[in-house]
């Protein structure tokens, strides 16, 4: 599609560039805290056929939190887009640098932000959704599980306005990280201490009043084994939560080809039934 470029009305809470793609229109690299005098950022992109409802993006994988031009989300969250979603994509303090307890404490933040900032991006801050998959599903199920109502003393604004979301999909997310942290080649964002893992599992955070949460993995998953969803699932009914959780047949970790479609037809429907007016 056409890239048009517009001209940016300046805010004081954004922004580097405002472009649309046809039927969309994005607000790229808004601000929402900074860190070792970094900038942490998100993008909003707006569908022409938005309903007011948003779904906010994880962008992490084993923590890792790569940056990508958000046009190249267009085409990525299109069955999002094409229902009439706001979408976010959230980066995170990225590893090797920061850890889990790191990350989480950055999508938070931004979740308050975009609360924060409803109005400007043109959705309802009482309909916002969360997803991502294998890291980005944990930190998602840790918004949803974990989440307040801000802090009323806080110094900063944003930090006292609540991170609360209104419902989560999850794909393939590991939810118990007490036997995973501590030194990790392969994945650095687990080097912390393992006291302070128990506060990141969101395993130990679900109760009733939580919002409703869609899983999906699939059952061939070697890195982050089906365990996960299954042991959360069991917690969910135990807690008497809202959810459902979708196996998906021989995939592995990420989903390809026709898993992929069952998997975000699966996600459309859960925020469909859950964000939008009248259902």
């Amino acid at each position: 599609m056409k890239k048009i470029i517009k001209l940016l009305v300046a805010v004081t809470f954004m922004v580097s560039s405002l472009t649309s793609l046809a039927d969309t229109s994005i607000k790229a690299d808004v601000v929402y805290g900074h860190k070792d005098g970094m900038a942490l950022v998100y993008d909003v992109i707006t569908p022409d056929n938005a309903n007011g409802a948003a779904v906010v993006f994880m962008v992490s994988g084993g923590w890792y939190s790569r940056w990508s031009p958000p046009e190249s989300r267009v085409e990525q969250f299109s069955h999002f887009l094409d229902a009439g979603f706001t979408l976010i994509p959230v980066h995170h303090g990225s590893a090797p640098r920061y850890h889990v307890p790191d990350a989480y404490a950055d999508v938070s933040r931004a979740i308050r932000h975009i609360k924060m900032h409803a109005g400007q991006h043109g959705i309802d801050a009482d309909r916002i959704g969360v997803t991502g998959g294998s890291a980005g599903g944990h930190l998602s199920l840790m918004l949803g599980l974990d989440s307040d109502q801000g802090d009323p003393n806080a110094r900063e604004e944003v930090m006292r306005q609540s991170n609360d979301v209104a419902a989560i999909v999850a794909y393939f997310p590991p939810v118990d990280l007490r036997e995973l942290a501590g030194p990790n080649d392969r994945f650095p964002a687990l080097d912390f201490p393992q006291a302070n893992a128990a506060a990141i599992s969101p395993i130990l955070h679900a109760d009733a009043g939580d919002p409703p949460t869609l899983l999906i993995h699939g059952d061939a998953d070697d890195l982050v084994p089906i365990s996960h969803s299954e042991i959360m699932q069991a917690e969910f009914e135990k807690q008497s939560i809202v959810s459902n959780f979708i196996t998906i047949p021989g995939a592995g970790h990420g989903f390809r080809g026709d898993d992929a479609v069952w998997a975000a037809n699966a996600s459309v429907a859960w925020f469909q039934q859950h964000l939008t007016r009248g259902n």
